[in-house]
């Protein structure tokens, strides 16, 4: 009996499948939640991203980018396909649930990522997840800052 693997990739189920890459890229924004989150974001950014937008969290109702020129939160979330938190240890995300709150208006995909986790303390982290929980879908307590890149890279951004 074949597999249902091995019929998938059989040359007369091949004919189903998309044969060209996505013709819309995703438009993703990234933002720097506090301070150990821009020193990450300030990095990506000189990284050539061609599809992402890289902010700091000015307060909870506003954006800056990296020039420091402000940024409407509504507008960038409009624009954008998925939103990408980036926060350090230490509870200090507090325009998290600002933020968070328009992309659920949109219904704008939100993952979180807490960098610098492997060397603070647990309930340091602990504080910074219970912020970002609510409004991300998908958290992740990054071992290291690579992490982010390689997940932007496979998101194609």
């Amino acid at each position: 009996m074949q597999t249902e693997s091995a019929r998938m990739t059989s040359a007369a189920e091949a004919r189903f499948r998309v044969q060209a890459p996505n013709s819309t890229p995703r438009a993703m924004l990234v933002i720097a939640l506090d301070a150990a989150g821009r020193r990450v974001v300030e990095r990506l950014a000189g990284g050539g991203w061609r599809h992402a937008t890289f902010l700091t969290a000015a307060a909870p109702d506003a954006l800056r980018d990296l020039e420091g020129a402000t940024r409407s939160v509504r507008d960038e979330i409009a624009a954008a396909d998925l939103v990408v938190f980036v926060a350090g240890p230490g509870g200090h995300a507090h325009a998290v649930s600002a933020i968070g709150l328009a992309c659920s208006d949109r219904r704008v995909t939100t993952t979180a990522l807490i960098v610098g986790a492997t060397t603070a303390d647990p309930p340091e982290v602990s504080r910074t997840l219970a912020q970002l929980r609510p409004w991300s879908l998908m958290v992740v307590v990054a071992e290291h800052d690579d992490y982010i890149g390689d997940m932007m890279t496979a998101l194609r951004a």
